[in-house]
């Protein structure tokens, strides 16, 4: 196999400066590019009409414009949500979905790896195992993808959920170098108060999340709060358990001063009844301030496992007890179902073996 040029989203600043001064080019083109490229409507580099033809030639040759390729989109039937499988460099697959809000905003999932190694038993996305981690290239280009399609009606990509493909914080560095990219005002200017980043409770992450600086949101897959249950549901919990995931979710709100989302799928018979909400409400309370936490309930996709959705009226119970308890509660339909866009059912066919999981190995840089 020859020699994979970069995408241009995965080289560095000082890598594309030095590439540039070979060439006799100004400084300054180096923040026009990156410019250019957060927020063209090109489609490659023929299409940066503001640089030197000779340049955008020598540009082709050496990096390529995007780090993901198109295999095909899907729509949901209300035309609501949108999701599109991008192919990699190596014939990896990863999906991306566009949820468009009543034209009030358009927030993007990402993934943050092929594959999943947490493999929590009702999502669709741990069945592959971990294929990869994505580069920070690669996790940009998905928002580039929909931003150059927003663009062309006069919109933008305004919230990011890292909430794909993926557990964000096993991939931490590329992860935060999208972040900073995604934020720059320079380049995609996101508020940084409109990232999510979902973990399953990755708990030295979490601390190290806190202690970036950074306004965004931090949502945790919590799904029970008592160990039986949650190792039951999430391998993740043999390493780190409720208890430790509950005071390191505490701990970033005190540092952070932001409020932190809770995620909780609804598996009927599992881990929806009236004395698991009390659970969760008390564990919660036992931390202080139940009014910086709000709990996201959401019924589970069709997907792996066999799970059934509660009733609407047990889900409803479920949300009282917790605002009873203080603590916010909202029962939130996915998107996207119809084609398995929705919470939990991301996944794509990949022929290579996946690595299983392990969870007595290192953490990730």
């Amino acid at each position: 196999m020859g020699r994979v040029i970069p995408a241009i989203t995965d080289v560095s600043d000082g890598a594309l400066a030095a590439w540039l001064a070979e060439r006799g080019e100004p400084k300054y083109r180096l923040k026009q590019i990156r410019r250019s490229v957060a927020r063209s409507t090109a489609t490659d580099w023929s299409g940066l009409t503001d640089l030197p033809l000779k340049l955008r030639a020598e540009l082709a040759q050496s990096f390529r414009w995007s780090s993901v390729d198109l295999e095909r989109e899907a729509a949901s039937a209300d035309g609501e949500t949108r999701k599109a499988l991008l192919r990699l460099h190596d014939g990896h697959h990863i999906e991306t979905v566009l949820m468009p809000h009543h034209g009030a905003r358009n927030s993007v999932c990402i993934s943050t790896q092929a594959g999943c190694p947490m493999a929590c038993a009702f999502c669709a996305t741990g069945e592959m195992g971990l294929v990869r981690d994505l580069t920070a290239g690669e996790i940009v280009d998905q928002v580039r993808y929909w931003q150059r399609e927003l663009r062309g009606r006069e919109e933008r990509v305004s919230h990011v959920v890292y909430m794909g493909m993926g557990e964000p914080l096993r991939n931490y560095g590329p992860v935060m170098s999208s972040v900073r990219a995604l934020t720059d005002p320079d380049l995609f200017g996101i508020s940084p108060r409109r990232i999510t980043i979902s973990t399953c409770g990755i708990v030295p992450k979490m601390d190290a999340l806190a202690a970036e600086g950074l306004p965004i949101t931090l949502a945790v897959s919590l799904h029970a709060a008592d160990d039986a249950t949650r190792a039951r549901i999430m391998p993740v919990n043999r390493k780190w358990d409720v208890d430790e995931v509950l005071d390191a979710s505490a701990r970033y709100v005190e540092r952070t001063k932001r409020r932190l989302t809770f995620e909780y799928v609804l598996l009927g018979g599992v881990n929806d009844g009236e004395e698991h909400a009390e659970t969760v409400a008390r564990r919660i309370a036992e931390r202080g301030r139940t009014d910086m936490y709000h709990v996201n309930l959401i019924p589970v996709n069709p997907g792996p496992g066999g799970f059934k959705r509660p009733s609407p009226e047990k889900m409803e119970r479920f949300a009282r007890i917790l605002e009873r308890a203080g603590v916010g509660a909202t029962v939130r339909i996915s998107k996207g179902q119809d084609i398995a866009a929705g919470c939990g059912q991301l996944k794509v066919a990949e022929g290579k073996a996946a690595v299983p999981i392990r969870f007595d190995a290192p953490l990730p840089r």
